[in-house]
């Protein structure tokens, strides 16, 4: 279980490093991709996950996932705490890496950059706020993603890195425009932990209420749909 509960850590934060990499790349002041938009964010997420998957093997690095996995039987329950903690740490630790590469573009944007656009780079806010709307947006998505990985995995294992990346740039790309499709408590809440604790001046509210009740609840609400769609719908476990 250790080596497993590693590699969750430890694939989490190298996934981090790519998605909050590209943020910054995209917002902050005198880097080498500034403003180039969504679908170079979302493409880098995507492949950025591909390469943990090459890496680190069929990992969860989500919390979702593994609950997906405990419920049907693909992992003991024993593993899904140790693996929940593991892939928030993860999520912190990849930020707070993330802040030490950009730190002198951080200090470069103080004054510039919207603090809400700072903020952003480390988790997903919706630009208009509906809690009821934007819940069943991250219902929906996770449930989506999440069902075709288990497909994936079931009937085509070989193929799960790349399988994995088109379906986050799929997603990303197709549900992802209201919330920001965080479907992964560990890719929102650990990061959104490093912003409130980070040295970043001019910070705005970290909006913990919209975190904690939206990615923080809505992608285990999208991982037992998905279980379930998997085991009585398509009956692929």
């Amino acid at each position: 279980m250790w080596q497993a509960t590693l590699y969750e850590f430890l694939g989490t934060a190298l996934m981090i490093i790519f998605g909050v990499g590209v943020h910054c790349d995209d917002v902050l002041k005198h880097t080498k991709y500034r403003a180039s938009g969504h679908i170079f964010a979302i493409t880098t997420w995507a492949f950025g996950i591909s390469v943990v998957l090459f890496i680190f093997g069929g990992v969860c690095i989500n919390p979702a996932m593994a609950l997906a996995q405990a419920i049907l039987d693909l992992i003991p329950w024993s593993y899904f705490a140790p693996f929940v903690i593991a892939e928030c740490l993860g999520g912190l630790v990849g930020a707070l890496i993330v802040y030490v590469m950009y730190a002198d573009h951080f200090k470069a944007s103080e004054d510039e950059v919207d603090p809400v656009a700072i903020r952003n780079i480390f988790s997903t806010n919706p630009n208009l706020r509906n809690l009821p709307r934007n819940y069943f947006v991250e219902t929906l998505a996770t449930f989506v993603f999440l069902t075709a990985i288990l497909a994936v995995a079931k009937s085509y294992e070989s193929l799960l890195p790349i399988g994995v990346g088109i379906i986050v740039w799929a997603v990303g790309m197709g549900l992802g425009g209201t919330t920001g499709f965080a479907m992964n408590q560990a890719r929102d809440l650990g990061p959104r932990m490093a912003y409130q604790i980070l040295p970043i001046r001019h910070k705005t509210s970290n909006d913990w209420q919209y975190g904690l009740i939206v990615p923080g609840t809505a992608p285990f609400v999208g991982g037992l749909l998905a279980a379930l769609f998997a085991r009585y719908v398509l009956h692929i476990f």
